[in-house]
């Protein structure tokens, strides 16, 4: 096998959906190569779902309230937990174990680490391809961060001042 790469996406200002299914599809086609390489998704709190702002969080809010609090099955609340259930929904994750293994070589990160800042990457690692998901910001949209906040997740619990 050949070296293995850890691609960086910043998911600031991207629309969760593009960017989730550009990492799904990078993921399976890097697992049916034989190629050993990760993602990284930082700064999953910035990402943002396009739509009017109070029928996004009636829907998040619905998924979350829709079984029972305490058998299950959960919805994240945590944006870097919901980010990375999104592209597990783009995985064959139930089907086969492709999906289940490609979802292991995902990482989704609140902030910046300190270890990723800086000017340029740890060996090894380097930024994937945003050309097709930079756009301009959407007329409606809301931030991952502030779904979060609306499901009851303490904002201070991402905000720890390591970035």
């Amino acid at each position: 096998m050949d070296e293995s790469t850890t691609f960086v996406y910043d998911a600031k200002d991207k629309v969760l959906g593009r960017l989730a299914s550009k990492v799904a599809k990078q993921l399976l086609s890097a697992r049916k190569s034989g190629a050993p390489n990760k993602v990284i998704i930082v700064n999953a709190e910035e990402a943002i779902v396009s739509g009017p702002r109070r029928a996004i969080l009636a829907d998040y809010d619905f998924k979350y309230k829709l079984n029972h609090p305490r058998k299950g099955p959960f919805f994240p609340r945590m944006p870097d937990q919901i980010l990375k259930r999104t592209v597990r929904g783009m995985l064959p994750y139930q089907k086969n174990s492709s999906g289940r293994n490609a979802l292991r070589d995902l990482r989704v990160m609140i902030g910046f680490p300190a270890n990723l800042s800086g000017d340029k990457l740890p060996e090894g690692h380097e930024w994937g391809d945003t050309t097709q998901l930079d756009r301009p910001l959407p007329l409606k949209y809301i931030r991952l961060g502030e779904i979060s906040s609306s499901l009851g997740v303490d904002a201070s619990r991402w905000n720890r001042g390591d970035n």
